[in-house]
């Protein structure tokens, strides 16, 4: 009689989301092999069996998390309102945050700098983000927001829901209905904002920064503003438009 098998996929799932609890309770340092199997109900060796070592146990967990997104992505059904589903894409990141917010930090920040990820998982994780380029170029191709460069765009739009998705998950949005409302604010901002304006914008409705004083001291030079470094660099004088 053949071997019961203990080390299934059950098993790899529990080690993968125990690991992640672990790393967002108590930090980067707390995620041992033996802590994890104390959590899990397992021996060490289990962990070693599945996944070799600690680094191949990160990489697991990395990949686990852009799976679960993908697969989210994967389940919005296709509309025939290109901004409806740039939008639904929105909503899905923060529901995946929300259902997985134990490997949050592993997929989106760098709590192990030193963690060599294989080419296929980056490729996996990229491939996520694809997904938003494609339904950001959909609703160029339709009109439903200005010209612009579709990786651009996405890249902004990322770094929106990423932002949002980490206030949320510590809790600095409130209650889930009140963060809710922020999302829906955010998202229906960005929208309008990427869509094709009536007319185009005056120089008054750009920041202070950008200012050239006048009214003000007589035609005074802009203030500093920050640099890509951080550094201040001067801000170039706003051309007047006749």
């Amino acid at each position: 009689m053949p071997r019961p098998r203990t080390h299934d996929q059950a098993l790899r799932l529990r080690l993968l989301d125990e690991g992640g609890r672990l790393l967002a309770a108590e930090g980067p340092a707390a995620l041992t092999t033996r802590r994890l199997a104390e959590r899990a109900g397992t021996s060490s060796s289990a962990v070693y069996s599945l996944f070799g070592d600690k680094a191949g146990l990160l990489r697991a967990m990395f990949a686990e998390g852009f799976h679960r997104l993908a697969r989210r992505f994967a389940e919005l059904p296709r509309s025939d309102d290109p901004a409806s589903d740039l939008m639904a894409l929105g909503y899905a990141f923060r529901a995946h945050a929300l259902a997985n917010p134990h490997l949050y930090d592993l997929m989106f920040r760098s709590p192990f700098p030193g963690l060599d990820l294989p080419v296929e998982d980056c490729e996996d994780a990229l491939a996520t983000f694809q997904v938003l380029v494609s339904a950001v170029r959909r609703c160029l191709e339709a009109g439903a927001i200005a010209p612009a460069d579709p990786e651009e765009v996405a890249k902004v739009l990322f770094g929106l829901v990423d932002g949002l998705a980490g206030l949320e998950l510590r809790g600095w949005l409130g209650e889930p209905e009140v963060a809710g409302k922020c999302w829906e604010l955010a998202l229906g901002v960005a929208l309008r904002g990427l869509q094709r304006p009536e007319e185009e914008p005056s120089l008054s409705w750009r920041p202070p920064s950008y200012r050239s004083g006048e009214g003000r001291g007589g035609g005074r030079e802009p203030g500093p503003v920050a640099g890509s470094q951080g550094r201040a660099v001067p801000a170039r004088r706003a051309t007047s438009r006749r």
